[in-house]
């Protein structure tokens, strides 16, 4: 079957390890959790979706400038993932089109499939061992309560992953946390399950120093490679910007859906709707939590005597 096929891209044994271990090695709820999945897959036609360019250009250009994700580059080979995915959540700047959230989910799957049909196998041909996880390094800069207005579209992606594409990140390294974050973080983190928590590394201001123990600096993504503590700017030009449009990894992307969609002989006008699974019950508490905890930090600020940063 061409769904399985595309989940587990020649390693089937990995894929049911990941499955297995998003739902803490019970058996039942793990084929459960497969089967929604590629009935999800099915009714939803996410093997289709390289096939499905997002047009007209400057639509997914304003995509592109709101939803900041891209690839940066790859850690160093003596690393466990080998595998280096930049994402950006910086929830205040996720604003563009908010009113067709559909174009968002369609290009987040996008990625998602691209890494793990081209990037990923890619890597593990060039290891010679299979690479089938990556690392993300999430920038929060710019957090604000404000992020509470986006908080239903960004359940609806990580809803996507955790229920789809379970066990891909090894580590989460979040770099640039206001306080804001760190609030948060401090509620959220023992609703967390010990797996998950440990994948969490919270690091010293844009993380330069210790994400250079694991990657060059070539692959350092463009928020963490200022020179001086002190800074608050840096600069970067669109191809050295991996959010950007002009990213090669976003050339290669874009490239690569519209000429799948040329061999199909057929581009799909319009937009990929895809239903949003329901969250899991411990999810869905942590999102409360969140809610909750912006909501008081608004209240405090409000007050006489509130921090207004």
């Amino acid at each position: 079957m061409i769904s399985y096929k595309n989940m587990h891209q020649g390693y089937p044994k990995e894929t049911l390890a990941r499955f297995l271990k998003a739902r803490e090695w019970n058996v039942s709820k793990a084929h459960k959790m497969i089967v929604d999945s590629l009935n999800w897959r099915i009714q939803n036609e996410i093997d289709s979706v390289l096939e499905r360019p997002i047009v007209l250009v400057d639509l997914y250009r304003s995509i592109r400038d709101s939803q900041l994700i891209g690839l940066s580059g790859y850690t160093k080979e003596d690393t466990a993932t080998g595998c280096l995915i930049m994402k950006l959540a910086t929830f205040s700047l996720l604003l563009g089109i908010l009113s067709q959230v559909h174009y968002y989910v369609q290009s987040h799957i996008q990625i998602n499939e691209y890494r793990d049909r081209i990037i990923l196998p890619r890597l593990t041909q060039q290891f010679g061992q299979p690479v089938t996880k990556c690392i993300k390094v999430l920038d929060m800069t710019g957090l604000k309560l404000s992020a509470l207005s986006q908080i239903k579209i960004l359940t609806s992606i990580s809803t996507i992953d955790d229920l789809n594409y379970p066990e891909k990140t090894e580590t989460y390294y979040v770099v640039n946390v206001p306080y804001i974050f760190s609030a948060c973080w401090k509620v959220v983190k023992p609703l967390l399950q010990e797996r998950t928590k440990k994948k969490v590394k919270v690091l010293t201001s844009y993380g330069r120093d210790e994400l250079l123990k694991i990657m060059d600096y070539s692959s350092l993504p463009h928020f963490c490679r200022r020179e001086g503590s002190g800074s608050s700017k840096h600069s970067s030009t669109d191809v050295d910007n991996c959010f950007s449009l002009d990213h090669p990894f976003h050339k290669e992307l874009y490239d690569h859906i519209k000429e799948q969609a040329l061999c199909r002989e057929l581009i799909k006008m319009g937009s990929l709707h895809v239903s949003i699974p329901e969250p899991d019950p411990d999810d869905a508490k942590i999102v409360e939590v969140i809610q909750a905890e912006f909501q008081k930090i608004g209240e405090q600020d409000e007050s006489p005597n509130g921090n207004k940063d």
